[in-house]
């Protein structure tokens, strides 16, 4: 898997305003804005992308996935 499947994937599953992956192949980290992210908690945010992901994260395809995730208002307010 690279960085370029895992962003495109998250693409198909949820409306993205900026997104940005990084990683080895094995431990990735990425950067999703989403208007969909609005009056969710953290951790909503994070299971919303998971989900993108499916069963590539339970077939150990995504082994780690560190995310940071904002709402295009909060993506705004940090320049």
């Amino acid at each position: 898997m690279t960085a370029d499947q895992i962003e495109s994937i998250i693409r198909e599953g949820l409306p993205c305003e900026h997104i940005e992956v990084t990683g080895d192949g094995r431990h990735w980290a990425a950067v999703v804005v989403s208007p969909a992210f609005e009056g969710m908690r953290s951790i909503a945010r994070h299971q919303k992308v998971y989900a993108t992901l499916g069963q590539r994260i339970h077939n150990d395809e995504v082994h780690a996935l560190s995310m940071k995730t904002f709402t295009p208002a909060e993506w705004a307010a940090r320049g």
